[in-house]
């Protein structure tokens, strides 16, 4: 079950609970590095970078696309294995090698018009946290730097790179009470 920290950032409603905010949700945003890997980063003798990407957590991206919430990851780095990853996954927005995460959502916002309040983001560390205190649902995974632990609005039990984002994007799921329709489909009902 995911923790609620006991102060929320401010967004639409500063009391508004996870899932409230949860069900608002029509972009969900996710870091790379910490988040849909583990943060180990691999390096050959060539100097290429490897990444591992957990299949619960892209089949998590996919079922929120199935529900017409768009997702995009802004990241730091910029490795061509994230582009094949996006690509893989059918994200369409993907901005990579980002100094400052706030100029990117602010074009994210405006490439997709969708507000401030009605964005998710999750984050693990420091670089994250201005994009998350202007989101309307700030999520972390369990082992995320403390400050950003303090400051999200929804935690996961799972670490980074290890179902994380599959907790974020079944927590959504639920908010919007679209969960179980989607199981049923699963199940073959």
């Amino acid at each position: 079950m995911a923790q609620q920290p006991s102060s929320p950032l401010p967004a639409r409603s500063p009391n508004a609970s996870a899932s409230e905010r949860a069900s608002r949700i029509g972009l969900m945003i996710f870091d790379i590095d910490g988040v849909f890997t583990d943060g180990s980063l691999y390096f050959t003798a060539e100097g290429d970078a490897m990444k591992s990407f957990n299949s619960l957590d892209g089949h998590g991206v996919k079922m929120l696309q199935s529900v017409s919430v768009q997702t995009a990851i802004i990241t730091g780095r910029k490795l061509g294995i994230v582009a094949a990853r996006a690509k893989e996954l059918g994200l369409t927005h993907l901005y990579q090698g980002v100094e400052d995460k706030t100029v990117a959502f602010a074009q994210l916002l405006e490439a997709t018009g969708i507000a401030a309040s009605e964005c998710g983001y999750m984050g693990d560390d420091w670089p994250d946290l201005a994009v998350m205190r202007r989101c309307g649902f700030a999520a972390a995974p369990a082992n995320a730097h403390t400050e950003v632990i303090q400051r999200a609005h929804w935690v996961a039990e799972a670490r980074g790179g290890h179902g994380a984002m599959r907790e974020v994007c079944d927590a959504i799921l639920r908010a919007q009470h679209r969960y179980d329709a989607l199981l049923a489909a699963a199940l073959g009902a």
